[in-house]
């Protein structure tokens, strides 16, 4: 439920509404917007009459959010949520673009990679230091001393970093040593980790499940946010389908429709979503056609020795000639066309 404040609203008929609000039971979250104020009124409102409210004085309307995601609708917010991580800020209109390894594997390994990726438009560092894996005899990552790796890269290369977490401990561990927690697709619906994950500040990336709609995807942005984590950004990284010819299917329509249920930045993991390294940059292009706030790619400096995801991992050539096309796409799209 939100409620729009008069503009002369006074100090005394804001409190009295807020007190009433807490009367209920409920939470409530103020938000200046560009031309009004609003609150927004968190918890269990399916049995609250919008008359409730909307006698008090200082309120100009009352209206009642559809959408089962509450907080990470657009009914709640109209503005486009501008999520910063390290200096690069989502949602702004910039080009972001998240690159590195499946894995961090060794200091040589990360610093070779992270050297070119620095030469680029890419400005934030992945990779991973768990993993998990379809094999219980697959590498499963260094952990601690993965993530001093990534530290370092970062204080090196002046790049913020992203990592995934995949347990309750790993965020209260690693969390606030990141730039951004990474929540995998095979993790999306796990809710205790998701609420771990409203309780640090440290910004949300949120991965699509395998097999998740859209519906889903958000109420599991909800968790994060009721939780107390606002600082949210969505990662498309294809659906699983019948089709087997590439690894997952891209869904491009997610990204405009998301856009209209949303405020909450989305970016696209065209190598995760297509599986094939060749396949990465013109799904990449696309993602941005049609709207996306940024891009993942996997890139590693020798890909046939890497410990995962070798085959969709671009090599250095093949990712400075896809960084250079997504910079000459996005740098049109700038101009509408023009």
């Amino acid at each position: 439920m939100i409620i729009k404040l008069k503009k002369d609203i006074t100090e005394n008929q804001l409190a009295a509404i807020i007190a009433r609000i807490t009367e209920l039971e409920c939470e409530v979250e103020k938000m200046k917007g560009s031309s009004y104020t609003v609150l927004g009124i968190i918890g269990n409102t399916a049995t609250i009459d919008s008359k409730t409210f909307s006698v008090l004085d200082g309120v100009m309307s009352v209206a009642k959010i559809t959408a089962p995601y509450k907080l990470v609708s657009r009914e709640y917010q109209k503005e486009n949520s501008v999520i910063k991580v390290g200096n690069v800020e989502f949602g702004n209109g910039d080009l972001c673009v998240i690159a590195g390894p499946c894995s961090v594997e060794s200091a040589e390994q990360l610093d070779l990679t992270t050297k070119y990726i620095k030469e680029t438009r890419a400005n934030l560092l992945r990779g991973g230091i768990v993993k998990p894996r379809t094999s219980p005899y697959a590498f499963q990552g260094l952990e601690e001393k993965g993530l001093e790796l990534m530290e370092a890269a970062r204080e090196k290369y002046d790049l913020p970093i992203v990592c995934e977490l995949m347990t309750i401990d790993q965020v209260e561990r690693f969390g606030e040593r990141l730039d951004m927690i990474q929540i995998g697709a095979r993790n999306m619906q796990n809710f205790d980790l998701l609420k771990a994950c409203g309780k640090v500040q440290t910004p949300i990336l949120l991965k699509r499940g395998l097999s998740a709609t859209i519906e889903e995807w958000l109420m599991s942005a909800e968790y994060i946010s009721a939780s107390g984590n606002k600082n949210i950004i969505l990662c498309e990284r294809g659906i699983r389908t019948f089709e087997t010819a590439y690894r997952n299917v891209t869904d491009l329509n997610a990204i405009p429709f998301i856009k209209k249920l949303t405020h909450l930045p989305i970016i696209v993991d065209s190598s995760h979503s297509t599986g094939i390294d060749w396949m990465a940059e013109p799904v990449a292009k696309a993602a941005l056609a049609v709207g996306a706030d940024g891009l993942m790619l996997e890139t590693h400096y020798k890909p046939e020795i890497a410990l995962s995801d070798g085959p969709q991992s671009l090599d250095e050539q093949q990712f400075k000639s896809a960084m250079n096309s997504i910079s000459r796409l996005f740098d049109f799209l700038q101009t509408d066309g023009e």
